[in-house]
């Protein structure tokens, strides 16, 4: 399922019910005062934040979101129905943004539910114009329209450990290894072109697609994914060996990080050397991981992905974010 972090959306809540003009009918006494009642206030409509990141894929083909409206009033003094609220569930990490007021309002914790918009009031009913100078008023109001607007949805991810990195560092391979993950993998550039979420030990992992020099003045994938590592409390950096110079891999990232966003740089992170196995003399990588230790206290290493080294490794990186 490809994953969709941003939609455009139509909501409406719903009309208030009308109230109605309506007549006593007792014995003897045709028209025994005035007994119409009010309409229900119609349905308002909320956002609620689930842990689902899949959600606006769903709603890829929803045209419109509408909540219930009221239901007129009736006779003998009773008021209508008031129609029913509609939650529209988003993921934790959704922005939302009324395209007409420019407002913004966020999720950022599981269960949240906020106001979107807020229903019609329903009409008044001719009892409630009843007075000492109108015993037989005919009046009555309609119901109100409820509020409206169309909205556009973005997501930035909420993840505990983002994999951040240049294309081809290993990132969507180490996801798959360490989570039950199966990110697309392959030998080339920008195999990865959405976010891809993994599970380790109850840690959400996130496989940055690939970022280059020029990200940040958004070049190729640009802000699309840079707006994901926002909200990633850990940033684990991969850096391949096969990179001419390993250090300036690292500090090309670095620097479309700060150029986007500063508080980027504020964030723990944990370097990790890929692909070692592809160097025979151990001595060049120790010379490589000294250079990057300068830029970071923690450097680790990773070769071939098999099962004892990813449950090492597994243990590291879960040691680390436990420091948070």
């Amino acid at each position: 399922m490809a994953f969709i972090d941003e939609i455009k959306i139509k909501a409406k809540a719903g009309r208030g019910g009308d109230g109605v003009v309506r007549w006593r009918h007792e014995k003897f006494k045709e028209f025994g005062g005035p007994s119409g009642g009010d309409g229900g206030r119609g349905g308002d409509i909320y956002i609620k934040a689930v842990r689902d990141l899949h959600l606006l894929h769903k709603y890829r083909t929803v045209k419109e979101f509408k909540a219930d409206v009221g239901g007129a009033g009736k006779s003998n003094s009773l008021h209508g129905k008031n129609g029913k609220d509609l939650d529209i569930l988003l993921p934790i990490g959704s922005i939302i943004t009324n395209l007409g007021t420019k407002e913004k309002i966020s999720l950022t914790v599981d269960n949240e539910r906020i106001l979107l918009l807020k229903g019609g009031s329903g009409g008044r009913g001719n009892e409630s114009f009843k007075s000492s100078t109108n015993q037989t008023p005919h009046e009555s109001t309609p119901g109100l329209k409820g509020e409206s607007g169309k909205f556009f949805i973005e997501i930035e991810l909420v993840a505990d450990i983002g994999l951040i990195g240049l294309p081809s560092a290993g990132k969507s391979s180490l996801l798959n290894a360490l989570t039950a993950a199966q990110a697309k993998v392959g030998d080339y550039p920008f195999t990865t072109l959405e976010p891809n979420l993994g599970e380790c030990f109850g840690y959400i992992l996130s496989d940055i697609p690939g970022l280059i020099k020029g990200a940040s003045g958004g070049k190729g994938l640009g802000h699309k994914f840079l707006k994901h590592i926002k909200r990633t409390k850990m940033l684990v950096h991969l850096v391949s060996v096969e990179n001419d110079d390993p250090t300036n891999a690292y500090e090309i990232i670095k620097k479309e990080l700060a150029e986007y966003d500063k508080e980027l740089l504020e964030k723990m992170e944990v370097i990790v050397l890929t692909k070692t196995d592809l160097i025979e003399n151990k001595k060049e990588i120790d010379k490589i991981v000294k250079k990057l230790k300068k830029k970071r206290e923690t450097v680790l290493t990773l070769s071939i992905y098999d099962d004892e080294s990813i449950k090492t490794f597994r243990k590291a990186i879960i040691a680390e974010v436990e420091k948070l």
